[in-house]
């Protein structure tokens, strides 16, 4: 089955690493224009516009021209389809949060159990059998 454009919708646009670290760049508030983003990323001016022109096409990024630069700034309500999309699983995360946070603590009461067991059935120490 071939695959869909990356620019057909968000969730093919945010599929690739580094438009979402570009995202993640521009959800820290302010707008940036391509050398910032080139000089944070570390990756050549040509690619940077590629992966912003596609984050533009799907609407994640809106640009717009300051003297000689295109500034960019973050979406948000594009992202709104992934955000609903991901809340199915959010039941399924805090659920195995639950599951892990109660065998953590039920592994934590056998250990103290053990150790109190432990210490009970040792033989006195020489200074404790001295006291006696």
């Amino acid at each position: 089955m071939p695959r869909a454009a990356t620019t057909s919708d968000v969730f093919n646009a945010i599929a690739e690493p580094r438009r979402r670290e570009i995202l993640d760049l521009l959800a820290l508030g302010a707008e940036r224009d391509v050398t910032e983003l080139v000089l944070k990323l570390g990756i050549p001016q040509p690619a940077v516009s590629k992966h912003l022109g596609v984050l533009r096409k799907v609407g994640a990024v809106a640009v717009h021209k300051a003297g000689q630069r295109r500034v960019y700034r973050l979406n948000p309500q594009t992202l709104k389809p992934v955000h609903d999309w991901i809340q199915h699983f959010e039941r399924f995360w805090t659920d195995h949060l639950a599951g892990i946070k109660e065998a953590a603590e039920q592994t934590a009461k056998q250990r103290v159990a053990r150790d109190r067991a432990a210490s009970n059935s040792q033989p006195a120490s020489k200074e404790q059998r001295h006291d006696r």
